[in-house]
């Protein structure tokens, strides 16, 4: 990629800022990504266009069974939780074409293009179709390996739940108890789920700007985000509540109510998809603006190592 100047460390609210910065750049290249491959793919999760209900409720009975046998008290909570993971779950693999395919290709474009503004270069389409086709291979692997991350935290966690609710059920522990330690076992996995997304929205962008793919650019990623853990942590917390709220909306407004011969969802429908598009949309530009910030200070540590190196070496051949 072209010489991008090095940006000074910042917090979560300072990306933000940044962010919107270079969105009012070139707006006419954010707003092109954001309806021709950001929207389809906001459409077809919110919507579950392609979610086989049977197959949902399905899921959701066999969730619900394994924690009950596990120890947990059946609880409307409990319900919701299992209904709402099963529904995740079936979405992403339904959409899994969309997301592979236009969503891969929407937080690519996006990174090249918020690079591109770094480097003081206008963006062309034709320009990143053709970087984008060389580094196609590396993206996609990239993509896969990530989502294998993120699926070996989630099956640990169920594991984990699963061992742990069992062992306080072993000792005769009544569910009401049993709870306590779910709940610290579901703390857990949050913390650790984060730093994942974090590691994972990093390493996509280190594969489009740099050369490593797969688990290499997840490595690059990890080294990348050290001493950066909580502005990221921070980015990913801000995006999520975003898309969560947008969900519930979406779930409430549109699948739930409708104003008397179901009207409201004409408007609404396409409203709620456009703003989960552009939390979306934000979420790619932040990640990429973190991964110059995350490389930056990389730099600047690595050159103070190397003076420090330097005087150490100076000092000794002084005494010599």
């Amino acid at each position: 990629m072209h010489h991008v100047p090095d940006l000074p460390p910042m917090n979560a609210l300072e990306i933000l800022r940044e962010t919107v910065r270079i969105l009012r750049c070139d707006p006419n290249t954010f707003t092109s990504i954001l309806f021709l491959l950001i929207c389809p793919v906001s459409a077809g999760l919110l919507s579950n266009a392609f979610l086989a209900s049977s197959l949902n409720q399905a899921l959701a009975r066999r969730l619900i069974l394994l924690c009950v046998t596990s120890g947990l008290p059946l609880t409307s909570f409990l319900t919701q939780l299992c209904h709402h993971l099963a529904g995740t779950i079936i979405a992403s693999i339904t959409c899994f074409p969309l997301l592979i395919s236009l969503l891969v290709l929407a937080r690519s474009s996006v990174s090249y293009a918020v690079a591109c503004i770094y480097a003081g270069k206008k963006f062309l389409s034709e320009e990143f179709l053709t970087t984008y086709r060389r580094a196609w291979t590396r993206i996609v692997k990239t993509y896969l390996c990530t989502c294998l991350a993120i699926s070996s935290c989630l099956i640990l966690f169920l594991v984990l739940l699963i061992v742990v609710c069992n062992a306080f059920s072993i000792l005769m522990y009544p569910p009401e108890i049993v709870v306590y330690p779910a709940l610290l076992t579901m703390l857990v996995f949050s913390i650790a789920y984060a730093h994942t997304i974090v590691v994972c929205n990093l390493a996509s962008v280190i594969a489009v700007l740099e050369e490593s793919c797969g688990f290499h650019a997840l490595l690059r990623s990890v080294n990348l985000i050290k001493g950066q853990t909580q502005v990221g942590l921070l980015i990913f917390l801000s995006s999520a509540i975003g898309l969560s709220l947008v969900e519930g909306l979406f779930e409430h407004r549109v699948k739930t109510l409708s104003y008397g011969d179901g009207s409201s969802r004409i408007w609404e429908g396409p409203l709620l998809v456009l703003m989960y598009s552009f939390v979306v949309l934000i979420d790619s530009m932040m990640s990429a603006v973190f991964y110059f910030t995350c490389r930056s200070s990389c730099v600047e540590v690595g050159i103070e190592s190397g003076e420090e190196e330097e005087d150490l070496i100076g000092t000794e051949l002084e005494d010599v």
